[in-house]
């Protein structure tokens, strides 16, 4: 906590501003944007592993987080304050963080395989920065970041060889291995006997993270086996990357918001609801919306002529 209260004694109105800005880029929706603009433009063997990252990483957090049961820095002092707009999203146990697990997931996997100079050096930075974020904001304590980190730096490192093995095999027996794992936290989110005590809210979000992993993995696994036969080009010039990618997520967020209410109806409000709506928002983004990319490939080339 002393730590904390360093930070605390540097803040102003601007820094405030500004740090609560660059703690954005740690959430999921960066996460989703990089891995999906990896795996639809670039390669998308290294969008599996930015993937795999991500969804094992997210596993790992969220089952210390209900297991450990840790509150918050404010929660656990009381004298201690917080940027208040970081309040609202500083949801759940305090162990490990989050966003320092995401972000380094997602910037350490590029930084791992860009060949570019600046982009390798400003993602190594924003590995570092994200996390310092969480504790400049007073919603984590040092430990929770360095944990949060380590655990992603972890998958980096171990799922690399895996996943990019010549002889093609790790990739769907890592799949498979995740699906259980997800399918075994659901089941340890339902049937384990949580202490009385436990926050309801934190419970209820563990379990609608359980769900939504097991959904997106289910849906991987479908992709995974579509995309041996589809095989969709990933190759295109700037500006149809570009349409591709905008057109693509702008899909996915509809596709993800539009499916809530009807499914919620159709599932009577389970957290079911979560698993099959990110399914389908895996199936579409790895299979429906690849079928539009022939096209996009064909553009720059027809323009080139």
């Amino acid at each position: 906590m002393e730590f904390l209260y360093f930070l605390e004694d540097l803040r102003t109105p601007w820094l405030d501003a500004v740090v609560s800005v660059l703690t954005e880029l740690g959430g999921e929706t960066v996460f989703l944007i990089a891995a999906l603009a990896v795996f639809w433009c670039m390669d998308k063997r290294q969008g599996y592993y930015l993937l795999s990252v991500g969804f094992l990483g997210t596993l790992v957090n969220q089952f210390l987080k209900i297991t450990c049961r840790i509150p918050r820095p404010w929660v656990r002092d009381p004298h201690f304050t917080i940027v208040e707009a970081a309040r609202a999203e500083a949801t759940g146990y305090s162990f490990p963080s989050g966003h320092s697990t995401s972000s380094v997931g997602t910037f350490g996997v590029i930084a791992t395989e860009t060949k570019n100079l600046w982009v390798r050096i400003g993602s190594a930075a924003l590995c570092v920065l994200i996390p310092l974020t969480r504790l400049y904001l007073g919603v984590h304590t040092p430990a929770d970041v360095l944990v949060g980190s380590a655990i992603s730096l972890f998958f980096i490192i171990v799922l690399r060889p895996v996943i990019f093995h010549e002889s093609g095999t790790g990739l769907p027996k890592l799949l498979g291995v995740m699906l259980v794992l997800s399918a075994a936290f659901v089941a340890y989110m339902e049937f384990f006997p949580f202490p009385d005590g436990t926050d309801p809210d934190n419970l209820r979000s563990a379990l609608k993270n359980s769900y939504t992993l097991l959904g997106a993995l289910t849906g991987m696994i479908v992709v995974y086996q579509a995309d041996k036969k589809l095989n969709f080009p990933t190759d295109g010039v700037w500006y149809a990357q570009v349409i591709k990618t905008a057109a693509g997520l702008i899909l996915a967020l509809l596709v993800k918001e539009g499916l809530k209410v009807p499914l919620n109806l159709i599932f009577g409000g389970h957290m079911i609801t979560r698993a099959v709506r990110y399914m389908i928002l895996v199936l579409v983004a790895g299979i429906l919306w690849p079928l539009t990319f022939p096209r996009f490939a064909k553009l720059g080339r027809k323009n080139e002529t």
